[in-house]
């Protein structure tokens, strides 16, 4: 039996695209074009640090079907922004460190939100 998981714990990916105050109004079209050519679901403009994520962000939820062809039209289309993707399988802390796809510079995300709920 292999040590691997299989892809159908993923229930969907998350797609963050991060910007700062000079990119927010093409962050902003990237991801209403995203949500308007694949269907994917656009999350609120955080102009703000929220949660994890040390920049500003907009997150896209999309199905594992939807993802195969977000991804590549990210990595097409986004520009300077950076894109921080990762998989939905239930384990917020792996999913956010071991289970990254970075389009653009790696950034530092504040894990310490999730190694709380591993503690409970």
């Amino acid at each position: 039996m292999s040590n691997y998981q299989t892809v159908d714990t993923i229930s969907g990916y998350h797609a963050h695209v991060y910007f700062d105050a000079s990119t927010t109004d093409k962050a902003v079209v990237i991801c209403k074009e995203a949500a308007d050519l694949f269907g994917v679901t656009m999350g609120r403009v955080h102009e703000r640090p929220v949660g994890p994520h040390p920049m500003f962000s907009c997150q896209l939820g999309c199905s594992p079907e939807q993802f195969s062809e977000l991804l590549p039209w990210l990595a097409l289309n986004r520009g300077e922004l950076i894109v921080f993707c990762h998989p939905e399988t239930g384990d917020h802390l792996a999913d956010h460190s071991k289970h990254t796809i970075w389009l653009g510079k790696a950034q530092t995300l504040d894990l310490s939100i999730f190694q709380k709920e591993t503690n409970h």
